[in-house]
């Protein structure tokens, strides 16, 4: 089993990207992996944004990435790039914090002109911190994802199928087997 870090870098707790990571690490776990969640937004602003490397939470967030044997990383897309919470974590990281580490980069956003904000923005930083493997990510549009008034999600049938593609790709490099049902 591997234990695989669930990265939301979104700022608002109700966030489509942070409901859909916390639904795709629900299919990690039914293919035996101990997932660990990580909201970055609970992360106190001053040890963020005051780059204290000392303070207990950014203290524990470095030790869950060097836990993890891989990482999932989801971010809504602001201005062509991830979100500044996500990049203030980054930065506070060891500069080979993913070394070793399979990773799977997610992003959401309202428009395909983003779509490429995974591989020009996202993936570098991934890269340059060491990441040993990098799996093909996915850029899932806002409109393919909607909360219920009783607060279940629900994703497009193509982007469901998609996903499902990315999540196993990620899960057999971590040296798994994929289920071969589709996550709903």
């Amino acid at each position: 089993m591997a234990t695989v870090l669930s990265v939301s870098g979104s700022p608002s707790a109700s966030s489509r990207t942070n409901r859909l990571l916390r639904h795709l690490d629900q299919r990690l776990i039914a293919q035996g992996h101990e997932v660990i969640p990580l909201d970055v937004r609970t992360i106190p602003a001053e040890a963020l944004l005051g780059a204290d490397f000392r303070h207990p939470a950014i203290v524990e967030a470095t030790e869950l990435f060097a836990r993890a044997d891989g990482v999932v990383v989801g971010t809504p897309v602001y201005k062509a790039s991830y979100s500044g919470v996500l990049k203030a974590l980054l930065d506070l990281l060891p500069q080979y914090a993913l070394a070793g580490k399979t990773v799977l980069p997610l992003a959401t956003g309202g428009s395909t002109a983003h779509v490429l904000a995974i591989d020009y923005a996202l993936r570098p930083v991934l890269s340059s911190m060491g990441a040993a493997h990098i799996v093909q990510g996915w850029f899932t549009l806002d409109k393919d994802i909607t909360v219920r008034e009783d607060g279940a999600l629900t994703v497009a049938p193509t982007a469901t199928e998609a996903l499902v593609q990315v999540v196993d790709q990620f899960s057999t490099a971590l040296g798994r087997t994929p289920l071969l049902a589709a996550a709903s």
